[in-house]
């Protein structure tokens, strides 16, 4: 009952959209992905990319993956690092992340054009079925002298 009652985020906000570009990062951003996944994938969303028999919310999350490289390559932008989660050694004890996930874009606008496109948005139903929580955490570097 205490999940259920939980605040979910699974999408940008308009505010928080905004707030990003407003942020004027300038150079490369690297977007920090912590996901939580369903047990099993909901594609009541989108009917039309359903598997013929149930899958978990990882393997949703990996078609998702697989669909979304080669747009992410096109934008200029790849994929660093995709590890497994679990609790946290520093935070609360009752938070779990089954993945975290960097992926690094040339600039906010390559990010945007990615994020954007038709063919990447045709794919996004994966996500949306994997997921039963997400935080997004963009980053821009800090030079140490």
């Amino acid at each position: 009952m205490e999940q259920e009652l939980m605040q979910r985020y699974l999408e940008p906000t308009q505010v928080s959209g905004r707030a990003f570009v407003m942020r004027g990062m300038s150079g490369p951003i690297v977007m920090l992905n912590l996901l939580r996944f369903r047990a099993v994938a909901d594609y009541s969303a989108a009917p039309e990319l359903a598997p013929a028999i149930p899958i978990s919310g990882a393997a949703a999350f990996y078609r998702y993956i697989e669909h979304s490289l080669p747009y992410l390559h096109e934008s200029g932008g790849e994929l660093l690092f995709l590890g497994e989660g679990g609790t946290f050694l520093i935070g609360p004890a009752n938070e779990r992340w089954d993945m975290a996930m960097l992926v690094r874009q040339r600039s906010v606008e390559s990010f945007l054009a990615f994020a954007s496109h038709e063919a990447y948005l045709a794919g996004m139903g994966h996500r949306a079925a994997a997921l039963e929580d997400s935080r997004l955490l963009p980053l821009s570097a800090i030079e140490i002298e």
